[in-house]
């Protein structure tokens, strides 16, 4: 069996929406990224044999972000690109194909990776108007008046434009009120959900001074300055903007989160704006290779995909509990227990829903759920889990969270265990969605493991 290897991952500053990078296009961001990532490993963009990105909130405009995005980037007309979508998770989907390709031996270099840009999300009308609109393409002579005519009986609120819902299509409910039921459900209280997300904060601003995160960060050429940029912010302040994640907040503190009101109405409201992730801005890309492409062109790896599992689940009652069952079915696979993991990347949807996971793997009445024969998973120790920082902070570009979680798994495993040892990266998804991956790190001049592992 051919070994994916992980080499290295970039992505842009994470912004919240309407803020640094609220100028700028998804496919803007995208190019970055790819770019980013092809100067820091110095390839050949001709020897890239494919590129595949994740996107959720789509422009019809560049509907195949990746390849609009790589043509906008240099690579060569010659590389096919293609973009999917899995929601939260659609960045560890391209991954997860990417590798795939490789260990089937379609492909000797894959880049993989997302975009989301929240603040450019796409506004339309109801469906009415937009028939009237459609119907006006097709009006030829007759003056004004046919043109009113395409009006009638179309009311005010259908003028009224749609913006995208952040609801479940299938179940109408919002995953922030998924989130506030599941951590009840769970066990899971206030008070434990803002210090989780007062540990988000600190951890980031931690791992930003300790230099951490930097060599992951491309720089964006900010665009010339408009009026509204000259009167609110020098132009240094605005170029500092555009280098750094901008959502983690220094001087937060418990008694600050404590005092935030409820999104939702009892019986449980205990999710919050600071217990949340907010909606972000930004793009990532990394870079897959196969043991003898790496060789080939002189690339260090900094860790192998060893396995990766998707799973889904009822979308109204367990919404965000796709980790729990993500994680608990692949260390199964690979005979691993919590034990054998050093390092754990969990994507913080909401502070409550990742204690909710967590209290779930820990719990018989979970195992119980999984099925006949599975057994209780045990507790992770919270000192192995998104020690520099989560998604609470750093921010969730829907489309990059599962890029970002990549690398920081893969960074974490050379900074903490000098490149040995299992990490393990998770997210849920909108729909009922989960996936979870393991990874090996690769110590200096070891060579990789084995595609799955025994111990």
């Amino acid at each position: 069996m051919r070994r994916a290897l992980f080499i290295t991952g970039v992505r842009t500053p994470f912004a919240v929406s309407g803020t640094s990078l609220s100028s700028f296009r998804a496919v803007d961001l995208a190019k970055v990224a790819l770019k980013g990532l092809i100067d820091k490993t110095a390839i050949n963009a001709s020897s890239i044999s494919c590129i595949v990105m994740g996107n959720v909130i789509q422009d019809v405009n560049t509907a195949n972000i990746a390849r609009e995005a790589a043509l906008m980037a240099g690579v060569p007309t010659r590389v096919p690109c293609h973009t999917v979508t899995m929601a939260c998770i659609s960045s560890n989907a391209a991954t997860a194909h990417g590798a795939s390709l490789i260990e089937a031996g379609r492909a000797a270099l894959v880049i993989a990776g997302g975009v989301d840009i929240m603040s450019d999300a796409p506004i339309r009308y109801s469906k009415a108007v937009r028939q009237a609109m459609l119907a006006s393409t097709r009006i030829k002579g007759g003056g004004i008046l046919r043109y009113a005519s395409l009006l009638r009986g179309l009311s005010f609120s259908d003028l009224t434009p749609e913006t995208p819902t952040i609801s479940e299509f299938s179940t109408g409910e919002t995953m922030g009120h998924s989130a506030d039921r599941l951590a009840s459900r769970w066990g899971v209280t206030r008070p434990e959900q803002d210090a989780f997300a007062l540990r988000s904060h600190e951890n980031a601003a931690q791992a930003h001074a300790n230099g951490h995160l930097r060599s992951d960060l491309v720089h964006i050429i900010p665009p010339p300055p408009s009026k509204k940029t000259q009167t609110n912010a020098s132009s240094d302040d605005f170029k500092k903007n555009l280098l750094c994640d901008n959502g983690i907040k220094l001087g937060s503190t418990l008694a600050k989160l404590s005092s935030l009101k409820p999104s939702f109405v009892k019986p449980h409201g205990s999710v919050t704006a600071g217990n949340s992730s907010f909606l972000t801005d930004g793009a990532s890309a990394c870079l897959l290779a196969s043991e003898k492409a790496a060789k080939e062109h002189g690339l260090t790896a900094s860790s192998q995909i060893v396995d990766w599992v998707f799973t889904g689940s009822d979308p109204k009652e367990e919404l965000l509990l796709g980790p729990a069952y993500a994680i608990a079915e692949l260390l199964e696979r690979n005979n691993l227990t919590h034990s054998d993991i050093c390092v754990w990347e969990l994507h913080e949807a909401f502070a409550g829903q990742v204690l909710a996971n967590l209290n779930a793997l820990d719990s018989d009445v979970f195992a119980k759920q999984r099925g006949p024969s599975a057994s209780k998973f045990g507790r992770i120790p919270m000192n192995q889990i998104n020690v520099w920082g989560g998604s609470l902070a750093l921010g969730h570009p829907f489309g990059a969270t599962g890029t970002r979680l990549l690398t920081m798994a893969s960074n974490r495993l050379k900074v903490e265990a000098e490149g040995h040892g299992f990490a393990v990266l998770a997210a849920c998804a909108a729909g009922g969605q989960g996936h979870a991956m393991l990874i090996r790190g690769i110590p200096l001049n070891a060579s990789p493991g084995p595609r799955h592992v025994n111990v």
